[in-house]
């Protein structure tokens, strides 16, 4: 019986940056502190569902450079017992870097970001991985170079890797990067047939949809947010759509079972930074899938994970236990 997550795609240092406000073109601001961590996808996920410091086995798979950044993240994957068997170290190419500008009171963040060797990580390498796991956790699309790469087939090469996933026995999710572009179509929608879990929030599903999840005011439309998350199902999510933004969650599933779930309440002073909320709030969802929990329970659960992220300035370094979970939605109740 398989049990276990596997996550692949972004590896990358962090440098955080926390800024009053992001300043106008050719003007100056100050950096009030920094802080350094890992980020990217594949490590969020991997990391947050460390802290949990549950039984469910965990293994790193990715493209890391032969430099100081890439024994950084050797380390930190080693650090929290995770396999790293399949970290793959490919010379002469940095490992990827993000600049993360963070606006105090998590208002906004802005990604300066280099590629790296994320952008070596192809479908042949992916295919030799071998584990017992039973969900296999893919990001970012969009910013995986090869893997968002046109293929003659299947449209997209990630979307011929996830099937060769499932025909292997694994459970499929993805996630995807937010960004302002016209590849959301083109690269996430040929995914979808081979994509059993989908975990994104409103702006990629508006990407993705055409239906806008937000009006001008930036308020979200929650009877929108129900119509992409079924047209994600009806294009060929095969289990779980789920869309998660500030004000909440929502959840559909292939039997047309469906849920929101407003996010728990946090004052404004209490948020250091949004900085890997959304991955947090991933990492809760795949807990709860792999251990089968109700719709509800499951958005409950990983809304929780999002609340304790809010309150540190690095992806991961907010991250709870099972157990501070646990009694966290007892007292929320």
């Amino acid at each position: 019986m398989r049990k276990g997550i596997i996550s692949a795609g972004n590896w990358l240092v962090d440098f955080v940056k926390i800024i009053e406000k992001y300043p106008a073109p050719g003007n100056l601001i100050t950096i009030e502190s920094t802080e350094t961590g890992l980020g990217g996808c594949a490590h969020n996920v991997l990391v947050d569902l460390a802290h949990l410091h549950t039984d469910i086995p965990l293994y790193a798979a990715g493209c890391i450079g032969d430099d100081p950044n890439g024994e950084y993240v050797l380390n930190e994957i080693e650090k929290y017992n995770i396999d790293k068997s399949y970290m793959k170290i490919v010379p002469h190419t940095p490992t990827a870097y993000t600049d993360v500008m963070a606006e105090k009171g998590g208002r906004s963040r802005t990604y300066f970001h280099c590629r790296g060797a994320n952008a070596q990580l192809d479908i042949e390498y992916i295919d030799t991985i071998d584990t017992n796991a039973k969900i296999f956790h893919l990001g970012y699309l969009l910013l995986l170079d090869k893997l968002d790469a046109e293929d003659p087939q299947y449209k997209v090469k990630a979307a011929r890797i996830l099937d060769k996933l499932q025909k292997k026995g694994y459970k499929t999710s993805v996630d995807v990067v937010s960004e302002e572009s016209n590849r959301f179509s083109r690269i996430i929608t040929p995914c979808l047939p081979f994509t059993d879990y989908l975990i994104i929030n409103e702006v990629e599903a508006a990407q993705c949809t055409g239906i806008p999840t937000r009006t001008s005011q930036n308020t979200v439309i929650i009877e929108n947010i129900k119509n992409a998350a079924q047209q994600l199902l009806d294009n060929g999510v095969k289990e779980l759509v789920t869309i998660h933004f500030p004000e909440g969650g929502y959840a559909i599933n292939k039997n047309g079972n469906s849920i929101f779930v407003p996010s728990f309440p946090i004052p404004p002073q209490h948020i250091v930074s949004t900085v890997g909320a959304g991955d947090a709030f991933c990492s809760g969802m795949l807990y709860a899938i792999h251990e089968e929990y109700s719709l509800k329970e499951s958005l409950l659960f990983a809304s929780a994970c999002a609340y304790f992220n809010l309150r540190n300035a690095t992806c991961t370094g907010g991250a709870p236990t099972l157990d501070e979970v646990t009694k966290f939605l007892e007292n929320h109740k």
